[in-house]
């Protein structure tokens, strides 16, 4: 069986973090998603609460940047192309598990990526993190879809598609069924893979 590297995009609450982790352990491939933030940390000697906070950040514009003088990028622009380069890494070292941080589109040139969207529909994603994120929120529903709006911002802002367009994943699943069952449905995927190594 040939294992690709997979990236995993999620919608907030969907269980998309949880999903990746245990298809990993499962898959006995490495799992990334908080670590690239530590690994960012140390490449960059940036801290990690730093970095944690400016990644999701909406870049200002390279014009705004050089009509106020600044003589380099934007820190988050600076940031996300720190991490792009590490995930690069870790895909070139073997089969990986990479949830986020537009993942899907910096290695869009590799053979072997397996992209996946996690979706599920917005009362349950807000039931989710009510109960397992342990969240709390007036309107939990508008709490998800600010938290939606973020990643598609980023998203949108550093690649060249759109966020949660099912045109630019190989895999779009709903994970109201439960984590078992999009597990299964990837590993199954996974079995399946054509193959292709690298670039």
């Amino acid at each position: 069986m040939s294992i690709p590297v997979i990236t995993i995009s999620r919608e907030y609450g969907s269980g998309g973090r949880v999903i990746g982790e245990r298809l990993a352990k499962e898959l006995g491939i490495p799992f990334y998603n908080k670590k690239l933030i530590l690994m960012a940390a140390q490449e960059s000697g940036l801290s990690e609460e730093y970095i944690k906070k400016t990644e999701q950040m909406k870049s200002t514009s390279f014009l705004y940047g050089l009509y106020m003088g600044a003589q380099q990028l934007p820190m988050n622009d600076q940031i996300f192309l720190i991490q792009s380069k590490i995930i690069r890494q870790v895909a070139e070292e073997g089969p990986c598990v990479i949830v986020g941080r537009c993942a899907d589109y910096v290695l869009r040139e590799r053979s072997d990526l397996l992209n996946v969207f996690i979706h599920a529909p917005l009362s349950f994603r807000a039931q989710r993190a009510k109960e397992v994120y342990e969240k709390q929120a007036n309107n939990m529903e508008d709490f998800v879809k600010k938290k939606d709006k973020k990643r598609a911002s980023f998203y949108n802002y550093f690649s060249q598609n759109k966020w949660g367009d099912a045109r630019h994943y190989h895999l779009s699943i709903s994970s109201v069924y439960g984590v078992d069952f999009a597990v299964e449905v990837l590993k199954h995927a996974v079995e399946c893979f054509p193959g292709g190594q690298g670039k």
